[in-house]
């Protein structure tokens, strides 16, 4: 790579992870690189870039983002923005093309016409690198759906990230990707440089009851997350511990939130709060620093977000023996986990951690001893930076 700064155009087009971007894109401005951000305003949060100082340059349009609109209606009018912009991107990097395409997420990938997936392509073809971060191996909850069309992605890439070594292997062996084009960078953190905020106002905002042990859920909730396990696992904590109680807060698919609320009332649970909302990131980091315990009851996972902030936090935490998850939690050491399909061994931990202030406390200190937060993202753009100066240096 020559010795001028390498002109990086950071995609992710419809803002579908764009915490990680702007907490990826503040670090990476620190570093030597000429650094545009493709994304639309969030629009749950109009402040997520900029608030970080980060300008979005999406192409030609960011309109839909800066209006809370109907679900459907907002879908359609993204997914149009996003053709335009695409349109007027690709009108633009015909002539001028980035050194670097960083692709934080294709949400076109899995439609018949996946216009963003063509425009990485053309971009590739004008000279551009492709650098792909892999949020999710598979879509989740499709089986093996889409594994014919992640196969195809993962090997017309340059350079692939990934999160955890086990994801690493899972590339190499079920996708054949060479080991050679994946670099393993951690998950930073989010929501860890926001201050302190109230417990008590928290507890009254969500009308949570003081002098009780708070267990947090938070996230989108989708079936692989593992909600359904968590209140059977919760039966065990009610029967035997009465001084905790249960706050599930998050936003999903409508008929999966009535489920829920189903099965809160068809298990007869008394010490569950259900919050079917969104949380700023304010409330959010109150409701983690006012939580005692956070669990992460997954049935699978690539990445977490969640799990990040938790560590952020200096919680204690409760999670499924994953994989993944066991790359930065060690049983015992800094969390507690039990099996994602044993709803009697993750109720056990629950009622353990309830029960025993000790060791919530010697759990959070060794989590804080991490030290999982701004620096961390400083590391992570110092590794992606080495990512893109080896792709640069590649011969074609």
């Amino acid at each position: 790579m020559s010795a001028r700064r390498p002109r990086v155009f950071m995609m992710d087009l419809l803002a579908t992870v764009p915490y990680y971007t702007a907490y990826l894109s503040k670090a990476l401005l620190r570093e030597p690189v000429d650094l545009t951000v493709g994304s639309i305003t969030y629009y749950l949060d109009p402040g997520c870039f900029s608030s970080r100082g980060i300008k979005v340059e999406p192409g030609l349009l960011d309109v839909v983002g800066r209006f809370r609109l109907p679900r459907m209606p907002r879908r359609v009018l993204k997914l149009m923005e996003g053709i335009v912009n695409l349109c007027a991107l690709t009108m633009r990097f015909a002539a001028s093309p980035p050194d670097v395409i960083h692709v934080q997420f294709l949400p076109m990938l899995r439609t018949p016409v996946p216009m963003d997936l063509w425009f990485v392509e053309f971009c590739r073809r004008r000279g551009s690198k492709i650098v792909l971060t892999v949020h999710d191996l598979l879509p989740h909850d499709t089986g093996g759906v889409y594994k014919a069309t992640f196969d195809k992605l993962y090997g017309r890439v340059d350079a692939i990230v990934c999160h955890a070594d086990s994801i690493r292997t899972r590339l190499a062996t079920e996708f054949g990707v060479p080991e050679e084009k994946i670099s393993v960078i951690p998950h930073g953190p989010f929501f860890h440089d926001f201050p302190a905020t109230s417990s008590d106002v928290t507890l009254r905002s969500f009308a949570l009851e003081p002098g009780k042990v708070m267990v947090l859920w938070q996230g989108i909730i989708f079936p692989y997350k593992g909600v359904d396990l968590l209140l059977r696992a919760w039966q065990q904590v009610e029967a035997r511990c009465g001084d905790a109680c249960l706050v599930i807060v998050g936003t999903g698919a409508p008929e999966l939130l009535q489920e829920i609320r189903a099965q809160v009332e068809g298990l007869d649970l008394q010490r569950v709060k259900l919050h079917f909302r969104f949380v700023s990131s304010e409330e959010l980091v109150a409701l983690y620093r006012a939580a005692d315990v956070v669990v992460y009851p997954y049935r699978a996972i690539t990445a977490s977000g969640a799990l990040a902030t938790g560590l952020a936090m200096g919680k204690a935490i409760v999670a499924s023996d994953l994989p993944v998850f066991r790359e930065l939690l060690t049983n015992r050491e800094n969390a507690l986990l039990a099996d994602p399909q044993d709803c009697d061994a993750l109720g056990g931990a629950l009622v353990e951690l309830v029960q025993d202030s000790a060791l919530r406390q010697r759990l959070a200190a060794n989590v804080r001893a991490m030290d999982f937060g701004d620096e961390s993202w400083q590391t992570i753009a110092k590794q992606t930076m080495e990512v893109y100066r080896r792709v640069l240096a590649r011969a074609d």
